[in-house]
């Protein structure tokens, strides 16, 4: 009798938690353009023109992938791709692409399809009124959706933190890897007008979305950075991939990030004109990846051995156990942090212009302001370091998922104009 309410209990169980799995199929399943109206949602397009006509207009395009990593449609990434490079043949381009993280997806309405929308149109806006003298870059925002959840009962679907972890490094392994190297390639194209400005290329990953970026990411931004300095006769800026990467809350271990920040201690100093290229941006308050992220990595590095770390660098000595830094999630580890940002004491609007001239004349020991946030450098790195790991103030980031606050979409924004700027 047991046997048989056991074997009716899985049996149950399964069904229950099929029945619960989340969508997987295409959300943008139409490849065509569509310009938003108050009459035409364009839900099912993945090429969307929005706010046609104003200060705040942007194209906002969608790439969908699979679990495995691969694209669900490479038709769906070819039209854009297509409506990229006509567009980028004409005019400059300010492309920006956002990766969601854990309990999110490409579905209309979904939270984060809507900040990042909102944030588009206001980088539009700063970018009509920045270059009043010549024509704005047109704002084009790229969504790069996923399965970030796997099954939909609430709390239950906590369990999935590690499921999805895994899928978040295959998406940026493969499918992702291929789409921001093509848009890198467009990035590359000329401007035809005068004066001929390149278009820009800035990649933003929250949560799994910033595991999978720096799995994209993270071995080409150490080849530009090699390729700036390595045994030659001359040293020039590291370059990054694209323009800039940032990451929000990303949940992958310190151990990943270790050998990037290695590289950058091993250069003394770096020119003042030396922008940002990888900002790692991670509440104090974050707990998911500040408690939940290294319980769960103690069970899987339970079988590898670790070493103790020691780097003298430029005179910055620098001593850490490999098995903390494989545990800990990247903006949690004290060791490789480089910087602060809090509430500024006396917030004033940010002075967009000014973006440029605020980094390259900072100077050691002093912070410096980005209108309503005040960045400060712990002095683990020299300034100008085109790497920073920042903690930020709770104020700032209550949570995991309170990522798109106006403070840090200003910050964000104040560094996108200094990392993209002529």
């Amino acid at each position: 009798m047991k046997t048989a309410f056991s074997r009716l209990f899985l049996v149950m169980l399964t069904a229950i938690l099929l029945s619960a799995c989340t969508s997987n199929e295409i959300y943008r399943s139409n490849f065509s353009n569509c310009i938003v109206t108050a009459q035409e949602s364009c839900e099912s397009h993945a090429i969307q023109l929005h706010d046609k006509g104003t200060e705040r207009e942007y194209l906002l395009g969608f790439v969908e992938i699979d679990d495995q990593g691969q694209l669900r449609n490479r038709v769906q990434m070819q039209a854009l791709l297509n409506e990229l490079y006509t567009l980028a043949s004409k005019e400059s381009l300010l492309i920006n692409v956002f990766v969601h993280g854990w309990h999110h997806n490409a579905k209309q309405g979904d939270a984060n399809v809507e900040s990042f929308k909102l944030n588009l149109a206001e980088l539009s806006k700063v970018e009509s009124h920045l270059h009043q003298d010549r024509t704005p870059r047109k704002v084009v925002g790229i969504y790069v959706g996923w399965r970030g959840e796997s099954i939909d009962i609430p709390w239950i679907n906590n369990v999935t933190f590690w499921d999805r972890k895994n899928t978040a490094h295959e998406v940026g392994y493969l499918g992702m890897a291929e789409l921001l190297l093509r848009l890198e390639e467009i990035r590359n194209i000329k401007n035809t007008q005068e004066p001929p400005v390149k278009s820009r290329l800035v990649i933003l990953g929250h949560s799994f979305g910033g595991a999978a970026v720096y799995s994209a990411a993270a071995q080409i931004l150490a080849d530009r950075f090699i390729n700036s300095a390595g045994d030659k006769n001359y040293v020039d800026n590291a370059e990054g991939f694209g323009d800039l990467v940032v990451l929000l809350n990303p949940a992958f271990e310190a151990l990943k990030y270790a050998p990037l920040y290695d590289l950058a201690q091993a250069r003394c100093s770096y020119f003042q004109d030396q922008p940002p290229r990888l900002v790692i941006l991670t509440s104090e308050a974050d707990y998911a990846t500040k408690y939940a992220f290294p319980a769960g990595r103690v069970f899987s590095t339970f079988f590898e051995t670790h070493s103790t770390i020691k780097r003298n660098d430029c005179n910055r000595p620098l001593s850490y156990s490999e098995g903390a830094a494989d545990r800990q999630a990247v903006g949690h580890f004290e060791f490789l942090q480089s910087h602060e940002l809090h509430p500024a004491s006396k917030s004033m609007a940010a002075v967009y212009h000014q973006a440029k001239a605020i980094w390259k004349n900072q100077q050691p020991g002093e912070a410096i302001q980005f209108g309503s946030t005040e960045l400060r450098n712990l002095e683990h790195t020299v300034i100008h370091n085109p790497y920073l790991n920042v903690k930020v103030d709770k104020r700032l980031i209550e949570n995991h998922n309170d990522v798109f606050r106006p403070e840090i979409m200003e910050f964000i924004r104040m560094l996108i104009v200094l990392s993209t700027e002529e």
